[in-house]
């Protein structure tokens, strides 16, 4: 077991709390919050009562997420792992079971900065549209499937003297059936409506946002 009590999470998000591995530096464990399961359950809408906590449990789902069809058999040279942390699967610590992830950090081994963050600093900048691009079109050619792809969720690191996004959570499939991990039709329309909502949500956080990101995402 990995002793997490005496340690502070370099970031803390809704749902985890994330740990530099104590064994591993370049390593992230990620740990749900205390009671946070339990939260999720008694929040979740009536016919959600009956599944198992795996359901409200973002380590369980991360862990399915890199169990899809793209990655399963993928090589650690395979491209897939070009805006992707490496996983290491999941371990239990003193604070609950942990998921052990690649840490992305910047140059001076200081965690990678997130999109939310850089959209705040810089806004919708050449670099970072170029970056956009990048990762889009590696969602389209590799078909790892993802679900809203929020600007906390995605860092920008450097790498070959260029910006690109990492996605370090929402990975897998979104949808109740997952019909999308099994026809490449589905698979395609899924991943453009994906991006086409990742586009809204950026200009929405470059806005004056005089509505709530759940009523413009209505409209």
């Amino acid at each position: 077991m990995i002793d997490l009590r005496h340690a502070k999470p370099f970031a803390a998000g809704g749902n985890r709390n994330c740990y530099r591995h104590p064994q591993y530096p370049q390593r992230c464990i990620k740990v749900m919050l205390p009671g946070r399961i339990a939260e999720l359950r008694r929040r979740a809408p009536w016919y959600k009562v009956l599944t198992p906590d795996s359901h409200f449990d973002d380590n369980a789902r991360e862990q399915a997420g890199y169990r899809q069809k793209a990655l399963k058999k993928a090589s650690a040279n395979s491209p897939v792992w070009a805006h992707l942390p490496k996983w290491y699967g999941l371990v239990e610590t003193s604070e609950g079971t942990g998921a052990v992830s690649e840490l992305l950090t910047d140059g001076n081994d200081i965690p990678a900065m997130t999109l939310e963050t850089y959209l705040q600093n810089h806004g919708l900048d050449q670099q970072l549209c170029d970056s956009l691009e990048r990762f889009s079109n590696w969602l389209r050619s590799t078909g790892v499937l993802t679900k809203n792809l929020l600007p906390h969720n995605l860092v920008l690191c450097q790498r070959n003297g260029k910006a690109e996004l990492y996605l370090v959570d929402g990975l897998g499939n979104a949808n109740f059936l997952p019909i999308s991990e099994y026809f490449a039709a589905a698979r395609r329309r899924y991943i453009e409506r994906r991006i086409e909502k990742m586009w809204k949500r950026i200009r929405w956080e470059i806005s004056d946002r005089d509505l709530s990101w759940k009523a413009a995402e209505r409209l």
